[in-house]
């Protein structure tokens, strides 16, 4: 018999299947009655609801007795209209199949509310719960939605590697990738590890972006994107980072910095709007459920222009809040690398809308942001979001060979690692610009959730790797 995923009986027109048998797969999340009837609550998934089916408690009383919240059933029965309140249909129980029990003295998911950090501890039995379905459903989504607009835009999907022997952002919080032996490494004779006995004869380790080699991609098809995930080793509890995560990295050839804001601000909301066309039962339960202004949210981010400001004007504006009595944690000052507080100050309460901040520092910026004619800041673009801080961030790329060596130079960083980088200012340098969106800051801000660990199916955080 044809198995009917429960999102198409709930979701489609079915009136041409009401009174015949269909057959629904799934997970119990609830079974009540009494001597009459008994009532299952099954879901499989595909949607946030549940499909009700109704059993005679006799008929079916053996594997009535077995079925309890997780276990997994197959039901044929005929579809009917529903005689109760909240959903169009319901299924009459014909054959009830019990393909695997959940214990009940030790399932851990029973009908009442769980905290997030107790089901991060469950983290294989979490995404069966309806605040996890809701959010990775809407993964999916976005996901679907970031391939779909860059698709429509004549960007090309790029692959980069995930082992490199370049740090992209100069941190060198980087995860080593090696078949050495740890114990006993092979050593040069001043006693260093000898890296040309490891495979790929070099030290290499996972990468933290994909943005170097992107910029290949754009000097050769002109507009790229990436979207994979990245590794950063940053001994880092907070809600707002994790070790392993997935960005999205766009590089286009002959952008500009106006050009690329709008790309940016085009993006984001395109991303958004999608949330709100193709997710509204997810968003309903997660308005309810996590944040009761979160559709709100959402809607005023699609509706609004977002602000463009230079980095100058916004320390000027927080250094006058400071003046005013408002407390910040971290302190304020032309030149720092801006906290969270601070760029929320700027999205939620002085402007009261997203803001693009430009024009950053030199110094607190990457060696590949193109200088402004000031020399002491550079083209780099981050754009602030309410509750979440930066969640894009970007900037023109530095075209000319001879800054973009005298940068490298000034850093110290290794010439090994950077001549084929720098071959594309040698050989037919042109602008571009780029930037980088995290996937999982992004699905922070459209489900509400406050902790980046639930957002991403199995999270990767220090002294965390389970699952």
């Amino acid at each position: 018999m044809k198995h009917y995923e429960i999102k198409y009986l709930l979701k489609e027109d079915v009136s041409a299947l009401i009174g015949t048998t269909v057959c629904v797969k799934g997970w119990v999340r609830t079974k009540r009655g009494g001597k009459s009837v008994a009532f299952i609550a099954l879901n499989d998934g595909s949607i946030i609801h549940n499909i009700q089916v109704v059993a005679d408690p006799v008929k079916f009383e053996d594997v009535l007795r077995r079925i309890t919240t997780g276990a997994c059933l197959c039901v044929e029965g005929r579809l009917v209209e529903s005689q109760g309140s909240g959903q169009a249909v319901e299924l009459q129980a014909e054959k009830i199949v019990l393909y695997g029990e959940a214990d009940p003295e030790t399932y851990p998911l029973q009908k009442k509310g769980h905290s997030m950090e107790f089901l991060r501890e469950i983290g294989h039995l979490r995404l069966r719960t309806n605040t996890f379905g809701a959010v990775m459903r809407m993964r999916h989504e976005m996901a679907y939605a970031i391939h779909t607009f860059f698709h429509e835009r004549g960007f090309f999907y790029f692959h980069t590697p995930l082992i490199t022997a370049s740090d992209c952002e100069g941190a060198g919080e980087m995860f080593h990738v090696s078949t050495l032996d740890p114990e006993n490494p092979p050593r040069t004779p001043d006693g260093k590890i000898d890296w040309e006995q490891d495979f790929f004869g070099k030290f290499t380790a996972l990468t933290v972006s994909g943005q170097l080699e992107g910029e290949l991609g754009a000097t050769s098809l002109g507009k790229i994107y990436t979207f994979g995930p990245t590794f950063r080793a940053e001994n880092s509890n907070t809600p707002r980072h994790l070790a392993e995560f997935w960005m999205i990295e766009p590089e286009m050839a002959f952008y500009d910095l106006d050009s690329l804001t709008a790309l940016e601000e085009e993006f984001i909301k395109y991303l958004v709007r999608w949330a709100l066309d193709h997710c509204a039962d997810d968003l309903e339960f997660l308005n309810k459920m996590i944040e009761n202004s979160l559709i709100e949210r959402l809607r005023s981010v699609v509706d609004t222009d977002f602000v463009r400001l230079p980095y100058t004007e916004g320390i000027r504006i927080l250094e006058e809040a400071v003046a005013g009595g408002h407390k910040f944690e971290f302190p304020v000052s032309w030149g720092v690398d801006l906290a969270s507080e601070h760029e929320r100050y700027l999205v939620e309460h002085h402007f009261k809308k997203p803001v693009i901040m430009v024009d950053y520092p030199k110094e607190i910026k990457a060696f590949y942001m193109k200088q402004n004619a000031d020399g002491r800041t550079v083209q780099g673009t981050d754009v602030l979001f309410p509750q979440i801080g930066e969640i894009i961030g970007g900037s023109v790329r530095e075209e000319s060979y001879d800054k973009l060596l005298t940068r490298i130079n000034e850093l110290g960083i290794p010439m090994k690692d950077m001549w084929w980088y720098l071959d594309t200012r040698r050989y037919g340098s042109c602008p571009h610009a780029g930037f980088g969106l995290g996937f999982e800051r992004l699905m922070l801000f459209v489900t509400g959730m406050a902790n980046i660990r639930d957002v991403i199916p199995f999270p990767r955080t220090p002294h965390s790797a389970e699952f």
